[in-house]
């Protein structure tokens, strides 16, 4: 990787290989980067494109999230993968996402009502790796952006996902008006200093608390745990700081940006997921009133609650740990996500 790399996007894959045998998590790089646009082989069309995304999963929680509150769900297709990828077991290989809308949850004894069948290549396979194969690709990961129309894959990244649809949506089929379509990343020389203000709170956010979370959750030394954990509350201190200076309602100030979508899938699942599962037990959102009435303000965004699945992400995220049991908690003061609507709980 060069090194003027975009560590909003991505982390550095300079000696990755030994940076893994030494225990830390190195997340790797989407391959996919295909834009939607004018002078492009992906023109903005409703109804063309199609979301493949797993509930649980944070990085297809930011594709969710700005499909809803950009006014794009009757415009957009998506296919929803269940939660716990393939086991030993599986006549493909373990940890391949699936989608498999008649499997029971282990938490219901039911299927789960939003995971569905792949629709979206017209070939109805079972395994997202196999819309990959498909153009001759060994990757695995979801999200994925994918064109209809020409049956190719557009990207997998989610934050240029995110960056795209925000860009398009009036031209990809949103519902809202014009004027009612948040602004996600505002264009033009004006808002020169907004989008520079949005670039360092992402930077901040992604190495820090989003990808961080994974650092301090999935890396075996524990010094890289240890820095993880102190920079994921350090940030956490600084954006409660941050929300608190002037009492703002979002990041930025008066309107929901991009940073703040980034922001609240790695928040919606600290308290009830990512306290115990990647050991960040050093406080809950709620202990820190002004990032939890945040997050109860982002949750009560038209779009927002219903990109969320909060039982696909305890079964996702517990059920890959070594015996499989789910926690049933928390349930003080109240069960969530019924405390995201709440705002009033916070210290």
């Amino acid at each position: 990787m060069s090194q003027d790399i975009d560590t909003s996007k991505e982390e550095s894959q300079a000696d990755a290989a030994a940076r893994r045998a030494g225990g830390e998590f190195v997340r790797g790089v989407s391959a996919f980067r295909h834009m939607i646009g004018v002078a492009s082989d992906f023109p903005a069309e409703p109804d063309r494109y199609h979301l493949f995304v797993a509930l649980n999963c944070p990085w297809c929680h930011r594709v969710s999230l700005a499909r809803g509150v950009l006014g794009l769900t009757a415009r957009l297709s998506m296919d929803i993968a269940y939660p716990n990828r393939t086991d030993e077991d599986d006549p493909a290989g373990p940890n391949f996402w699936q989608f498999a809308p008649d499997r029971p949850s282990p938490l219901t004894g039911a299927p789960l009502p939003e995971c569905t069948a792949e629709t979206g290549t017209g070939s109805g396979f079972r395994l997202a790796k196999e819309i990959y194969a498909a153009e001759g690709s060994d990757e695995r990961s979801l999200p994925i952006l994918y064109d209809k129309k020409t049956r190719r894959i557009v990207s997998n990244e989610s934050a240029e996902i995110v960056r795209m649809l925000g860009a398009h949506a009036k031209a990809l089929g949103s519902e809202f008006s014009a004027e009612r379509i948040p602004d996600l990343y505002p264009d033009g020389e004006a808002y020169a200093d907004l989008r520079h203000e949005i670039d360092v709170l992402n930077n901040e956010i992604y190495v820090a608390i989003n990808n961080g979370s994974y650092k301090a959750g999935f890396s075996s030394n524990q010094e890289v745990y240890e820095t993880a954990f102190q920079n994921y509350f350090d940030t956490l201190s600084m954006l409660e700081s941050r929300l608190a200076s002037d009492g703002r309602p979002f990041l930025t100030g008066d309107r929901f940006t991009e940073a703040d979508l980034r922001l609240f899938p790695t928040l919606y699942r600290h308290d009830p997921i990512y306290y115990v599962r990647m050991k960040l037990n050093g406080a809950r959102i709620l202990d820190y009133p002004h990032l939890w009435r945040w997050l109860c303000r982002v949750y009560a965004l038209h779009g927002v609650a219903q990109s969320c699945s909060l039982l696909h992400c305890r079964q996702g995220y517990f059920g890959r740990t070594w015996n499989r049991t789910i926690p049933a908690g928390p349930l003080h003061p109240m069960r969530y996500p019924d405390a995201y609507e709440h705002p009033e709980l916070g210290a």
